[in-house]
């Protein structure tokens, strides 16, 4: 059974270590061990402040109640009037459970739900699962670009995905 919820200060561990083990799999590769390894700790620590003193809504999937499965979205500042998906992440252990897909579907209902018509969101250019993914949810990339330095000097290019949340003219 998949459950999704709006995460709680009480989950800060459990959405660190999905988005942790998540970008390991995903994302490590393409820096040096020593900058992943901090990359990576980094993620398993961030969330505590994140859920206490909430800037937009963090949703937490769980597979048979184990933590599976999360996501960040809030108001792009880039595009106002416009949602973001600032973080999607499943943990690897949860890939082909069904998580992902169920996450996004609530995902996209909450995003309807507060009122937005659209959303967007970046992803790696060289992340070919993610992309899949992001156009099997019914995504479209935008055609815009943009490079990303997570801080060791060596920018990734990233492309942004958008969809719309509510008909048009309606």
């Amino acid at each position: 059974m998949i459950e999704v919820r709006r995460a709680t200060p009480a989950d800060g561990t459990a959405v660190g270590e999905i988005h942790a083990a998540s970008w390991a799999a995903a994302y490590a590769p393409f820096f040096t061990e020593a900058f992943s390894a901090g990359q990576i700790q980094s993620r398993r620590t961030r969330w505590h402040d994140r859920l206490l003193n909430p800037q937009g809504t963090v949703l937490l999937a769980l597979v048979d109640t184990h933590p599976a499965a999360m996501t960040w979205l809030n108001e792009s500042e880039t595009r106002p009037g416009v949602a973001e998906i600032l973080s999607f992440y499943a943990h690897p252990n949860a890939w082909g459970t069904g998580a992902a897909p169920t996450l996004m579907t609530q995902t996209l209902q909450t995003l309807r739900s507060q009122g937005f018509p659209k959303a967007h969101l970046w992803t790696l250019q060289a992340t070919p699962q993610s992309r899949r993914f992001y156009t099997r949810s019914g995504f479209t990339e935008t055609g815009r670009t943009q490079s990303r330095d997570f801080g060791d000097g060596n920018p990734l290019a990233q492309v942004e995905y958008e969809r719309q949340l509510v008909a048009q003219g309606v």
